[in-house]
């Protein structure tokens, strides 16, 4: 029986060589597989996980079921969690536009054209994946992360390998605190984890219900009233998993080095100019953000 297949039609310039290195950058991301024309992920619906290949091309992205036949519903589920995590709907002409004014970043326009937002639709794996990477570089938050996805996560088996979910909220909620220390988790951060999941178990703490508050102030306010989110980790989370478009996740380490490359400021503590740089991109700041972070590293030839 051949394996479904469907289509998702891309909005303007999209560069899959760039969203495909983006999902690498040799970080051994525990939740997905990248290959040379496509990426690999399990997504868990009930008491499964589909295995699904990701196909990008600069016109769609290929979705191809490898395990299962997939109901509508779970068809309409992956598609808009694909469709989100590449940030499919949004025109970047216009950011173009704003970065180009810039001569200190403009020739980011065309190094880095087609380069999508890449998120992370799952809102408690967005805040999961704050807490863990606080204070710490990302090469060891990665090695925490897949620990706390093989110890917590479910999986199935495909051609030998297996595809993991990140953890549900009601696995994490009666997490122990000794087992997470286990994983190298701080005492404070097991804390933070599981008491966020049990915000979310609760049903006090949701992606809907941070979605229906009026506006970003609003949002980062109630974000920052729960302990173990702090400025940072609400402007990421919030950036990563709703697109908010105005988030800059100020004191982050790569943010600062990139506007000192490029000469936005000299000192780290110049707040003045960091706020009158990104003023000159309302509405786009959340992208300015993402590719100040890409011009930190380059792909290896």
């Amino acid at each position: 029986m051949e394996n479904k297949k469907i289509e998702i039609p891309v909005t303007g310039l999209f560069s899959k060589q760039e969203c495909l290195w983006f999902l690498s950058r040799d970080f051994d991301d525990c939740i997905y597989k990248i290959y040379n024309d496509r990426v690999r992920r399990g997504f868990r619906s009930g008491d499964k996980i589909m295995v699904v290949d990701i196909h990008p091309t600069p016109e769609k992205l290929i979705l191809e079921w490898l395990t299962g036949s997939p109901s509508d519903e779970e068809i309409i589920t992956v598609v808009e969690f694909v469709s989100d995590w590449f940030d499919l709907n949004t025109d970047l002409t216009q950011f173009y536009k704003a970065i180009i004014a810039d001569k200190r970043i403009s020739y980011m326009a065309d190094e880095y054209s087609g380069l999508r937002f890449i998120g992370m639709p799952d809102f408690f794996e967005a805040l999961a994946w704050c807490i863990i990477g606080q204070q710490i570089n990302l090469s060891f938050a990665y090695k925490v992360k897949r620990k706390l996805v093989e110890r917590y996560g479910e999986f199935t088996v495909y051609e030998g390998q297996k595809y993991y979910a990140f953890p549900a909220t009601e696995i994490l909620a009666h997490a122990n605190i000794s087992d997470l220390r286990e994983l190298q988790f701080s005492e404070k951060k097991a804390q933070y984890l599981i008491a966020i999941a049990q915000l979310f178990l609760n049903g006090k703490l949701s992606k809907k219900i941070v979605q229906d508050l009026p506006d970003l102030e609003s949002r980062i306010k109630f974000l920052t009233g729960i302990r173990g989110i702090g400025q940072w980790t609400a402007n990421y989370a919030l950036m990563k998993s709703m697109k908010e478009p105005a988030c800059v996740p100020h004191g982050d380490v790569g943010i600062l080095k990139a506007l000192i490359n490029h000469r936005v400021i000299r000192s780290k503590e110049d707040k003045h100019s960091i706020d009158r740089f990104f003023e000159s991109f309302m509405g786009w700041q959340s992208y300015v953000v993402f590719y100040l972070w890409r011009t930190l590293s380059k792909p290896q030839e």
